[in-house]
């Protein structure tokens, strides 16, 4: 069964790397972060504007609040500038922390169901399973974003897991 616990070290697991994120990426020139670069989403920009979107769409389904509108297509535009970008990934990620600290382990086995855009069907999966695929997500885009600016030159700071300090700040 996935636990409170979990949710809460991902959570700042992802606060913490979003901010190391944020760091590296604020004083970027824009044509840098636009700059196609041949991954999925295109840019750096694009790809974090997609992780963000995603998590906001995904915290609305896990809290059935209203979605951000939009497609995963059109998600590398959900946020104009980094600096828009650094402003919401904030936020989202204080949003997510407050969410995982009153998560239920109980809850975890129950299902969600959401309209999928993607498929253009509703769909049922079990919670704790959307979850782990929520956090998932992240470290898989996140890791594409990484991998350009390796490729840039640049040296974003460490990633894994067992590194994050056991205190924050994770914002």
């Amino acid at each position: 069964m996935l636990t409170r616990d979990y949710c809460i070290t991902m959570a700042r697991y992802n606060a913490w790397q979003n901010r190391n994120l944020r760091k590296l990426l604020q004083d970027m020139p824009p044509e840098e972060l636009t700059k196609d670069r041949g991954a999925f989403f295109g840019s750096i920009l694009a790809t974090v504007n997609h992780i963000l979107w995603a998590d906001t769409t995904w915290m609305a389904r896990f809290q059935d609040k209203p979605l951000p509108g939009g497609t995963a297509q059109t998600s590398r535009d959900f946020q104009p500038t980094i600096a828009a970008w650094s402003g919401e990934r904030f936020r989202m990620d204080g949003h997510i922390i407050l969410w995982a600290e009153k998560a239920k382990s109980l809850d975890m086995i129950s299902d969600l169901t959401w309209f999928s855009g993607t498929l253009n069907t509703t769909v049922s999966k079990n919670l704790g399973e959307c979850v782990v695929h929520f956090f998932n997500h992240q470290t898989h885009h996140r890791g594409q974003v990484h991998a350009m600016l390796t490729q840039m030159g640049l040296k974003p700071e460490e990633t894994d897991l067992f590194l994050m300090p056991q205190s924050g700040p994770w914002l």
